[in-house]
């Protein structure tokens, strides 16, 4: 895990400080020389692979408000990198925090602009960072905490004053909604406690007078006032603030406020930097200072973050799917197991079953493959049933024929090993015709009837065997021709030759 650093720089020095699990650990201070400059460069070499924010408190702080039309995109950071070089010349230093739109019909929008004004006291450690290839993720200011600090602690209100200790100085901000709009340093002459108590009572009322001043707020305005402070100089501070007047003064133990911020390094006097380096690091605000130049290390330590996690799921979630696979592919060995053996079982159970069979002269090879061919024989073989139904439909329209006798064949078998043919079915037919006080000519018109309606169905072809009566097919029957009208007529055979559609 990559270890954060917080560098805390003054007009004079620059101090640097390890953040563990809410402690913080001094690991130096580099004064602003070429001595103290290349230690600091020593430092970054050994710790180059952390992550550094810098907390600065310098005089040179400017706050401004501006309004702009509603834009968006690259039209609104070229409009607000106009303003701030109008308000700011010569400073890279800088940052916007939107305040809201106003509520009119062209919806501009509120900005308050802020800038540290000598980037020439910057430079040298900025240099030394860049050289050393360290990621610095922002630039900030005790005045842009001091909103973040009253919200944690459960105070501030719409408009009010924040004064704390920082190197032998007196920070004070007007903050309006959380957001630092002004903010000075009053050097402090005494740096007794008695010393320290009239400095915070007289500087807030000096900020009145100055806010008043520059109208940010009523000359008869009651205005909150939250002075931060060591336990052992609040009792003095509650002494030296006035008896009346229209500053409301609330006191902050540094102490209470530690623990309230989970810090487990209390500060020693009455200078407030360790609470807002611990502000910095669990609450750092989203506006700061550093330009893209500067945030350019921390910006591939991002990118470079953002691979190695994913790669880290990638490989998480290949893991998982291998273990899945894993697991897959034992319960499947698992089944087989268990289908073999209930295999061999089988194979066991039937060898002694077909031990108990009659012995047969073949082998069960040859057995089978009769076995397949009965069964295809049987299910190829056919039944007279079609045939047997025309001829009976025929027969239940002419009541005059006697059947006597049926035969009926399939086709032609070939041999065992090949299947059965596709030949027609052969129905042979032989009945009599039985009419009382019939003449010759009147059965032989019932037989022909007989024939053509045997031959009405197309796939149907009659071939007369035997006739009632044996004549010349093709003379005429008259009277007189030599036969005996009183000759009874003999039995008839006719076949039916049926094609069956494949």
């Amino acid at each position: 895990m990559t270890s954060r650093r917080l560098l805390y720089l003054n007009a004079h020095r620059l101090s640097a400080y390890a953040w563990q699990q809410g402690a913080l650990l001094s690991e130096g201070a580099f004064d602003n020389d070429e001595t103290g400059l290349q230690q600091f460069a020593e430092y970054l070499a050994q710790n180059r692979n952390s992550h550094f924010s810098l907390l600065a408190n310098v005089a040179e702080e400017g706050h401004s408000l501006e309004t702009i039309p509603f834009l968006q995109g690259g039209d609104r950071q070229a409009l607000i990198t106009r303003k701030i070089g109008q308000h700011f010349l010569g400073t890279s230093l800088s940052s916007a925090i939107s305040l809201g739109y106003e509520k009119s019909q062209r919806k501009n929008e509120k900005l308050l602009l802020s800038a540290l004004t000598s980037p020439a006291n910057f430079e040298p450690w900025l240099r030394r960072i860049a050289s050393a290839d360290a990621a610095l993720a922002g630039i900030y200011t005790v005045a842009q905490l001091g909103g973040e600090l009253l919200k944690k602690l459960g105070l501030g209100s719409q408009r009010c004053m924040l004064l704390t200790l920082q190197d032998s100085s007196i920070r004070e901000s007007y903050l309006v909604d959380g957001h630092a709009h002004f903010s000075r340093m009053a050097p402090l002459v005494d740096s007794s406690i008695a010393g320290i108590a009239s400095a915070f009572a007289a500087e807030s009322g000096k900020l009145r007078q100055y806010l008043i001043g520059q109208r940010l707020i009523g000359r008869d305005e009651n205005l909150p006032v939250f002075i931060v402070a060591h336990p052992q100089t609040i009792p003095a501070i509650e002494k030296a603030r006035p008896e009346h007047g229209l500053l409301d003064f609330t006191l902050i133990d540094s102490h209470a406020a530690a623990h309230k911020l989970q810090l487990r390094t209390l500060p020693d006097d009455n200078r407030s930097e360790l609470l807002f380096l611990h502000l910095l690091t669990t609450a750092p605000p989203r506006q700061q200072f550093a330009n893209a130049d500067h945030r350019h290390h921390f910006q591939l330590s991002q990118i470079r973050r953002g691979l190695i996690a994913a790669g880290l799921i990638a490989l998480l979630g290949s893991l998982l799917f291998a273990a899945k696979e894993a697991y897959v592919g034992h319960t499947l060995r698992q089944e087989v197991a268990a289908l073999s053996a209930e295999t061999a079982d089988l194979k066991r159970r039937y060898s002694e079953i077909a031990a108990t069979f009659p012995q047969l002269e073949i082998d069960n090879d040859t057995l089978r493959r009769l076995t397949h061919r009965y069964g295809e024989l049987r299910s190829l073989q056919r039944q007279p049933n079609s045939s047997y139904a025309m001829i009976s439909r025929v027969l239940d329209r002419m009541p005059a024929i006697a059947l006597e006798s049926i035969d009926w064949k399939n086709g032609t078998f070939l041999p065992l090993t090949a299947a059965i043919s596709s030949g027609p079915e052969i129905t042979t037919v032989r009945g009599a015709i039985r009419l009382e006080r019939a003449t010759t000519r009147q059965t032989l018109a019932v037989f022909d009837q007989f024939v053509q309606a045997l031959r009405a169905d197309p796939a149907n072809t009659v071939n007369v065997l035997q006739r009632p009566f044996d004549i010349e097919s093709g003379s005429a029957l008259r009277g007189g021709d030599g036969l005996d009208e009183d000759a009874k007529p003999r039995p008839f055979s006719v076949e039916v030759i049926r094609k069956i559609a494949p």
